[in-house]
């Protein structure tokens, strides 16, 4: 519908879409205002931020709020006429997205007071040399979410002139999210790449609601790195940790964190694989019999505080641990 690039000093106010496209794609501009619009895009993203090389130099979008917004993937068409259909395709998108195109950098963005309802999750991903950074999104609502809830990715993908510089991501706060049935398959994802760690990451204050399922073969199972793969959490596949998984991460701070499900899981709630410095508090976890709720590994700087189903814990430095 739209496509904004290079736009600066602009307000986009009470819009309602409803497309199989993206609906707003905002590529690399600067002070735009988004309020009080309706996009349902069941093939693709509603809101999509972007910062990409088709000006032939890298720009960054920075200076954006997004507010009072609602974002789904219903029956295009079936917004507007009111009737809200699902035609069972598996998975309609219709979501917010930082990327995929990420060469100039995304800074100070806001994102509050929005709504997902039939549609993928929150997508914060960086993998064409872009930083990513000085990011607030709070007060988000969402319902029926086909993949991962919350997706935080550092990737290598690398789409640009040749010796670009690898991503960052960092300084990011996520807070006030609450999220009801949502696919069994996929927990949050929080992913760096080996010598590239997603850095000062913060997120309160959360309550996800997963359909559960997970078999114990799952919690084995192994993900790849997908270092230089398209950023999208189907690539991970099924996480074998039903809640949170997040590797290569330092500095991450967690409070206030309730995950259950609502059909039996056999997979952990959280994975941590190559963490430097990880600080839960007042953390609540469904689990089953015999399950742990923690899994580490290469884990440094774990503490765990005020949180009922487990001991204050303190750890300078694991292999491998499970809580």
């Amino acid at each position: 519908m739209f496509l904004l690039t290079a736009v600066d000093n602009a307000t986009i106010d009470n819009i309602k879409m409803d497309t199989g496209r993206d609906g707003i794609d905002l590529i690399s501009s600067k002070n735009v205002h988004i309020s009080n619009t309706t996009i349902n895009a069941p093939g693709d993203d509603a809101l999509c931020l972007k910062c990409d090389y088709s000006l032939n130099y890298p720009r960054a979008l920075e200076n954006v709020t997004i507010t009072n917004c609602m974002v789904s993937g219903y029956n295009e068409g079936t917004f507007l006429d009111g009737s809200f259909k699902k035609d069972g395709r598996q998975h309609p998108q219709g979501r917010i997205k930082f990327g995929t195109e990420s060469n100039g950098g995304y800074k100070n963005i806001t994102i509050t007071n929005c709504i997902f309802d039939h549609c993928k999750g929150l997508a914060l991903e960086t993998v064409d040399g872009a930083a990513l950074e000085d990011i607030t999104i709070s007060n988000i609502t969402m319902r029926d979410i086909n993949n991962s809830p919350i997706f935080v990715r550092l990737g290598a993908r690398m789409r640009g002139p040749k010796d670009s510089p690898y991503s960052t991501l960092r300084r990011v706060i996520i807070s006030n999210i609450i999220a009801y049935d949502v696919t069994g398959e996929q927990g949050a994802i929080i992913s760096g790449i080996p010598g590239h760690d997603i850095e000062d990451l913060t997120l309160n204050n959360i309550r996800i609601y997963y359909k559960g399922g997970g078999t114990k073969e799952q919690a084995g199972r192994e993900v790849k790195p997908l270092i230089r793969d398209y950023p999208e959490p189907d690539s991970f596949g099924i996480t074998p940790a039903y809640g949170f998984f997040i590797r290569n991460v330092k500095d991450l701070k967690m409070s206030d964190v309730e995950v259950s499900f609502m059909n039996e899981d056999l997979r952990p709630a959280f994975i941590l694989d190559n963490v430097d410095g990880a600080d839960f508090q007042h953390i609540r976890t469904q689990g089953a019999s015999g399950i742990p709720m923690f899994k580490l590994n290469q884990v440094k700087n774990f503490n765990l505080f005020n949180s009922n189903q487990l001991p204050n814990t303190r750890l300078s430095a694991v292999d491998k641990k499970e809580l």
